[in-house]
């Protein structure tokens, strides 16, 4: 399937890495819950992806149906019993990712900060902006180096270099 570049991206981030088996696992039931979202009893054309054995990736591309408040609350039911049945925590929007050599990892806040303190994430440091939109966003705005991201704005005075 081929989705608008305009198709609406919601992100939901692991406070841990996810092993193979867990991804294998998990992702048959991402794509039966995309292959069965409906809004108001259409179809969307949807899609799930997990990337860095992290991020789970829901994308719809309202093209074809928008998405509606009762449908959203479907996905956040969904991800809730993934989180549950993983043993993770989805929702916990200042457990902060960022990429260290070629893992991604990620800290809550407190631990971010203290990173941050001690030059260990620096302004270069390529972040994970989880609050991009739609798909062109996904692919232009979400890793992106601290300096360029939202992080900038509540780290400021915590950046060393």
């Amino acid at each position: 399937m081929i989705f608008s570049p305009q198709s609406r991206v919601w992100i939901y981030q692991s406070d841990r890495k996810l092993t193979d088996q867990e991804v294998s696992a998990i992702q048959p039931e991402l794509d039966r819950f995309t292959t069965g979202w409906t809004a108001h009893n259409n179809q969307l054309k949807a899609k799930a992806e997990i990337r860095y054995n992290r991020f789970f990736i829901l994308i719809v591309d309202e093209s074809q149906a928008g998405a509606s408040g009762c449908s959203i609350d479907k996905s956040v039911h969904f991800m809730q019993q993934v989180q549950q049945h993983l043993g993770i925590n989805l929702f916990d929007r200042f457990n902060l990712a960022y990429r260290e050599g070629e893992e991604v990892l990620s800290l809550p806040r407190h631990g971010f900060e203290a990173k941050l303190k001690d030059g260990s994430i620096n302004k270069e440091t390529i972040v994970y902006n989880n609050l991009v939109q739609n798909l062109t966003e996904l692919e232009t705005k979400w890793e992106v180096p601290f300096k360029d991201s939202w992080h900038i704005q509540l780290f400021r005075d915590l950046v060393t270099s």
